[in-house]
């Protein structure tokens, strides 16, 4: 089933999504500076492709505080932003019964766009 809704999604705007992610990511490792962030939006580029059947685990702060300084700094540079239209993606998907799910992974990944840093995808 996981492996239908998937298909699913990147035919509805799932690889568009993805490649947003990715394209910033190439611009975001332009600068020695957004390499750390451009990792993340690779993340966020991974889970939007393949969505569904994708755990996000959290790892805690695996380097001191780095992560959560990152986490906040993020969240001012464009997480926020980003978290903000996928729940607003979100909320119109869960309006119909058959968006429900795929409405679920749009806050999947709001929540994965706020605080990237600390995270792991499995």
């Amino acid at each position: 089933m996981n492996v239908l809704l998937n298909v699913i999604w990147v035919v509805f705007g799932g690889f568009m999504i993805a490649l947003e992610y990715a394209a910033s990511s190439v611009a975001m490792m332009l600068t020695i500076i957004g390499i750390p962030f451009g990792v993340q939006t690779i993340k966020l580029a991974r889970v939007a492709l393949w969505p569904f059947g994708t755990d996000i685990s959290d790892t805690g702060w695996p380097s001191g505080c780095i992560a959560g300084i990152m986490n906040v700094i993020w969240w001012f540079l464009g997480g926020f932003v980003i978290a903000l239209t996928h729940l607003l993606w979100g909320l119109i998907f869960c309006i119909t019964i058959v968006g429900i799910p795929f409405g679920m992974q749009h806050f999947k990944l709001m929540r994965l766009a706020l605080f990237p840093f600390g995270k792991t995808i499995n």
